[in-house]
């Protein structure tokens, strides 16, 4: 059977922001960008998506890319002949397991909240009592259950059209509407009130917030959210998976920095620059490491 690949790169592009753009950045960003200083803590972490996450990212398109499998045989076709590189397989089909129970766990609630916005089932309810509806249907699992059995088959029925004609076509739908509903919150966001003082807190770094805080708690969230931003790693083993990646693609025992280079240096566009081999064999396996291990740390220490 011939193996599909992307009918444009539009369609590749919004793929990958779909993947990206998920809890981890409609909810968890404002949460933690509020907890940890605003604006301070915005700066911190685009300069952690690219000098972390980016270099990253291009190592784990290159390795599938070049493989042209997924994560199931991807290591396997292009690690050095007898080494176990493809053990690392197990934790990625795990991972993404993890995630599609999250996920469509999540998306049958949606179907529940969007019936019962469509039935004004919330009209004249204050916060207090939305989050008391929560609740109430926490204490319903068959009725999640079959939500997200529904969550489930849909999205079997639009990978069975095909990548083209299923995923492609439908991501490039949603994600022009998540843009729109995206454009429409920020309008709404601005005219709230207090929404100056907002912004100011948002766009203004203020690095004493972040010293409050804790510097280094606040460059370790950041370092973690550019981490969820592009779906780095496999989900939950992402700090675990992206040093795989790193070691991987730099280091002789695997598939090597000139086969890395070579495949993410193909065809047109921006080059990766062989100057940061250097960075990207040391300082980023220490950098991902001291992620690693500051997680646990502030969990059971902190």
């Amino acid at each position: 059977m011939k193996r599909e690949s992307f009918g444009s790169r539009l369609g590749f592009i919004l793929i990958s922001a779909g993947c990206a753009i998920g809890l981890g950045n409609v909810w968890r960003f404002p949460y933690i960008t509020g907890q940890y200083g605003g604006a301070a803590f915005v700066l911190i972490y685009l300069c952690c998506l690219v000098l972390l996450g980016l270099p990253i990212m291009v190592m784990e398109f290159s390795i599938g890319r070049g493989s042209g499998c997924s994560i199931a045989r991807a290591f396997e076709r292009l690690e050095p002949l007898g080494t176990k590189w493809h053990w690392y397989k197990w934790f990625g089909i795990a991972g993404n397991y993890l995630l599609m129970m999250f996920y469509t766990t999540i998306g049958g609630w949606l179907l529940i909240y969007l019936y019962k916005m469509a039935a004004g089932s919330f009209e004249g309810m204050d916060a207090a009592q939305i989050q008391g509806e929560f609740g109430e249907l926490m204490g319903q699992p068959v009725l999640m259950t079959v939500c997200m059995a529904v969550v489930v088959l849909l999205c079997f029925g639009i990978v069975n059209l095909g990548l083209q004609k299923g995923v492609e076509g439908i991501t490039k739908i949603m994600m022009v509407l998540l843009f729109i509903l995206l454009i429409v919150l920020a309008i709404r966001s601005i005219l709230l009130p207090g929404a100056g003082e907002g912004l100011k807190f948002y766009l203004l770094p203020d690095f004493g917030k972040m010293k409050e805080a804790g510097i280094l708690e606040v460059i370790s969230a950041a370092m973690n959210q550019s981490f969820f931003t592009l779906s780095l790693g496999i989900g939950a083993m992402a700090i675990f998976g992206s040093l795989l990646y790193v070691l991987f693609c730099t280091t002789r025992y695997g598939w090597g920095w000139d086969n890395f280079l070579k495949e993410a240096n193909t065809g047109e566009g921006p080059k990766f620059p062989k100057w940061v081999r250097l960075y990207a064999t040391y300082i980023i396996p220490l950098i991902v490491i001291f992620l690693f291990i500051q997680g646990y740390w502030s969990k059971f220490a902190g």
